[in-house]
């Protein structure tokens, strides 16, 4: 029997093109390239940075509508991230068999969908939160789409932290949304995220390194190898523990976040100075990711029950 791509006979030419066509499109691949994942881990700090700024008085129709504006914001940019990331992703395991890479969806769709929800996002922002919650926005969806993945994330080792900044100001636009005005709280808020960042993504990058390296990302852990990027991590982890305890010396929380905040950053630069011993650097960098997503997630949990005016905080 002749192979399919050989054959003379119509049937079986058109057999062989319906087996290589891609699936068809479900709504799911509309929801899953707006990377649920990471708008859950934003919306936590969202959450976050309201809950400071409320301190437990809080306004439930603002929450929702900071939460859903600053969704769909973030949406947009994950999609426009797709977007224009769509001929690398072809070349990694990790992204290829993705809704646009894979040919479900097409580009000019995935493009119009994250401009739709951008727009939207940032219109409910402006009109029912407030206009610097919408600026704020504005920049790190600008930040992320253009500055990180069009330009850097293409040409230099420097993406992972310019791209930070983007990823530093969910916390900051719920912060702003209660207060309306950028002051220390909210700089310490953008402080924690923008370093916390880099290590944590950079952890990714050595466990991916080889797939990076192929589709052509200049990531620090491909262009500088592990051993540098070591070293990059500790000097973002480092900071990132007095600049964490911050909060609570502007009154901001209470005790039980300080010793939760002390212990959770010690912690990480513990296992992150380890890695210069450790002969498995796979086995390494997935314990330094895995704890990076514990730690983000505790810090903010501890920050919001311990919130000064809380039960957390009237017990100490």
């Amino acid at each position: 029997m002749s192979h399919p791509l050989n054959a003379t006979n119509p049937l079986e030419l058109d057999s062989a093109e319906n087996l290589a066509a891609p699936k068809p499109y479900t709504w799911k691949d509309f929801v899953y390239i707006t990377k649920p994942g990471i708008l859950f881990s934003n919306l936590m700090t969202v959450f976050g940075g309201f809950w400071l700024a409320s301190r437990w008085e809080i306004d439930g129709l603002l929450l929702l509508w900071i939460l859903l504006g600053s969704t769909l914001v973030m949406a947009s940019g994950c999609v426009l991230n797709n977007y224009l990331d769509r001929e690398m992703d072809t070349k990694m395991s990790r992204t290829k068999k993705r809704a646009l890479p894979s040919g479900r969806l097409q580009a000019q769709t995935v493009f119009a969908y994250g401009v739709v929800l951008g727009l939207v996002g940032l219109v409910m922002l402006y009109t029912l939160v407030n206009p610097l919650t919408a600026v704020l926005g504005l920049i790190g969806l600008l930040v992320y789409v253009v500055v990180y993945t069009a330009w850097l994330k293409r040409t230099s080792v420097w993406c992972t932290t310019v791209g930070a900044i983007s990823g530093a100001m969910p916390p900051v636009m719920g912060y702003v949304a209660v207060t309306g005005k950028f002051d220390m709280n909210a700089l310490l808020l953008f402080g924690i995220l923008f370093l916390w960042q880099p290590p944590h993504f950079w952890a990714l990058g050595i466990r991916r390194k080889e797939e990076y390296r192929a589709a052509g990302f200049p990531m620090l852990p491909v262009v500088r190898g592990t051993h540098a990027t070591r070293i990059s991590m500790i000097r973002y982890a480092a900071p990132l523990i007095p600049v964490s305890l911050m909060p609570y010396l502007y009154g901001s929380v209470g005790v039980v976040y300080l010793v939760a905040a002390a212990a959770l950053g010690i912690g990480w630069l513990v296992i992150i100075v380890k890695g210069f011993k450790e002969t498995d650097e796979n086995l390494w960098a997935k314990k330094v990711f895995v704890y990076s997503i514990n730690y983000l997630m505790v810090l903010f949990i501890v920050m919001v029950l311990d919130t000064t005016g809380g039960f957390l905080s009237n017990l100490f």
